[in-house]
């Protein structure tokens, strides 16, 4: 069942030929729901889906009510995720730049380079405070209620606020009901998490001294980005994946080996293949017992300061009262929807993490918002091939649509334009070289099928060849848009040139 209404979403694609025309919405903005109830919509959850769900259905003029259970607005992604992560990131460069002599290369002296932890962690908190106080604001101005509590279905038209103890703290009389639970970090079998010696992602990020000796179990995309922040800071990382790739899902294999080698040149290493089978504190240190993954008899005792447990995210969908309504989740917990994102109950409706798809945060926003603007009679569409993914390390990696792999195993007959950030000047005047651009297209239509950076910027570049496929671009209508000189963004374009004409003009 999950499956097929699955396919009703992601087959929900206009012709390459039609412009998207947004819903008109201006008589919906001046339009207040005549009801006796306390609200028009209650959204349970304030990460990136439901508070910008929220914010979405004030502007339309509904009457909105958004219950949180933690202290602070703004989900996983703004406290304990994609924002803190990313300060660390950015920060933690800046540094490895000064001490690695980066900038001694590049004219700038600097003597005694030393780091400051507290301070680093303090302006990580800063912009986190910042962000999340921002969301609040976001929701006095447009008039949202919000409810602190664990949000509970109590009925098809009625939502509580339970205290942590269990008891009813509110309870909502609403129209619709939008789930935006999010995610929780899926816990290791067997490994228990303490937070300071064996951490989740969250612990990653707070860590008040940088280990001599770092461990990470995945090698995903938050694996990744962390284990790069605490090698910058001087740590011995080791990320140890059963895949025999890094990267996690959807990553193109030419970009994943690429990676590997620019990340293992800059420190960290790599045991692909490899399961880990049992952790245990001994004093200090943390020992990890790990195995071949394909010859079990090859085993090892892996020791380390800090252990990082990071195995991937699962379905926040406990206690929401879906059983009690009749609305089963499906073998990994999440909640299926339609292609309005409505459950099997039309009034109740879920978006972001907790149903299928990646758990990515731009996704959850863009759905949140469609669902919302579908209730209020607008339409609801999405492409998912047209959603980007970014790992945020040095070089950044980005890319939207079909991989090689996927190609072949489609049967789709694709051509492949590439162009290296070495003959970009840009780049080279950056010094910053490593990596590519890399387009696939079809070979009779010319049609972008799927777009890949490895290099400077890619987070910002990739969102260029989301708006090209977006709106059914071919690769030489890329290649014939002027792009400013010089720049990064030069590659993308010579690579699309690549991909149509057969050579770019630069290589």
């Amino acid at each position: 069942m999950q499956a097929s209404i699955w396919s009703l979403v992601t087959t929900s694609v206009r012709p390459t030929c039609m412009k998207r025309v947004a819903p008109s919405l201006t008589g919906i903005q001046q339009r207040r729901y005549a009801s006796t109830l306390d609200a028009d919509i209650v959204v349970i959850g304030s990460g990136p889906g439901g508070y910008v769900a929220a914010i979405k259905a004030a502007q339309l003029g509904m009457k909105t009510v958004c219950i949180e259970k933690n202290p602070t607005l703004g989900g996983t992604c703004l406290n304990v995720g994609c924002i803190p992560s990313k300060s660390l990131l950015n920060n933690s460069h800046y540094y490895h730049m000064a001490h690695s002599g980066d900038l001694s290369n590049r004219g700038v002296q600097i003597e005694k380079v030393s780091l400051n932890l507290t301070k680093l962690m303090e302006q990580k908190t800063n912009v986190v405070k910042a962000l999340t106080g921002g969301i609040a604001g976001l929701f006095k101005k447009n008039k949202i209620e919000l409810v602190t509590g664990h949000g509970k279905i109590t009925g098809k038209n009625q939502v509580s606020a339970l205290s942590p103890s269990g008891s009813v703290e509110k309870t909502v009389n609403t129209k619709n009901i939008l789930i935006a639970t999010g995610s929780e970090v899926t816990p290791f079998p067997g490994i228990e998490i303490d937070e300071k010696q064996i951490v989740s992602s969250t612990g990653a990020l707070s860590l008040d001294t940088v280990p001599k000796r770092f461990i990470v179990i995945g090698a995903g995309v938050i694996g990744l980005e962390l284990g790069s922040v605490w090698q910058r800071l001087g740590s011995e990382v080791t990320a140890v994946e059963f895949l025999g790739s890094i990267g996690g899902v959807g990553i193109d294999g030419e970009v994943s080996k690429t990676l590997q080698k620019v990340l293992t040149k800059q420190g960290v290493n790599f045991k692909l293949g490899t399961k880990v089978t049992a952790a245990k504190k001994s004093g200090s240190e943390v020992i990890v017992s790990v195995e071949d993954v394909k010859d079990p008899s090859k085993k090892e005792d892996l020791s380390c300061d800090v252990l990082l447990v990071c195995v991937g995210r699962r379905p926040y969908t406990e206690n929401l009262g879906l059983d009690e309504l009749g609305i089963e989740k499906d073998e990994k917990g999440r909640i299926p929807v339609n292609n309005r994102f409505q459950t099997v109950i039309p009034n109740i409706f879920a978006i972001g993490d907790c149903i299928h798809g990646p758990m990515l945060a731009h996704k959850a926003e863009d759905e949140g918002i469609i669902t919302v603007e579908g209730i209020a009679g607008g339409a609801v569409h999405i492409d998912y091939n047209c959603v980007p993914s970014v790992i945020y390390t040095h070089p950044e990696v980005g890319w939207v649509g079909k991989t090689e792999e996927d190609l072949k195993k489609e049967g789709i007959d694709y051509k492949i334009g590439k162009f290296p950030y070495m003959a970009n000047s840009r780049a080279k005047t950056n010094l910053e070289t490593e990596g590519f651009a890399k387009v696939l297209a079809d070979s009779n239509t010319d049609k972008i099928l799927g777009v890949h950076l490895i290099g400077p910027a890619a987070g910002e570049l990739i969102n260029e060849a989301v708006l090209a496929m977006e709106y059914g671009a071919s690769a030489e209508d890329v290649a014939r848009v002027c792009h400013a000189h010089p720049t990064c963004a030069e590659a993308l374009r010579e690579a699309h040139l690549a991909a149509y004409f057969g050579k770019p003009i630069n290589f």
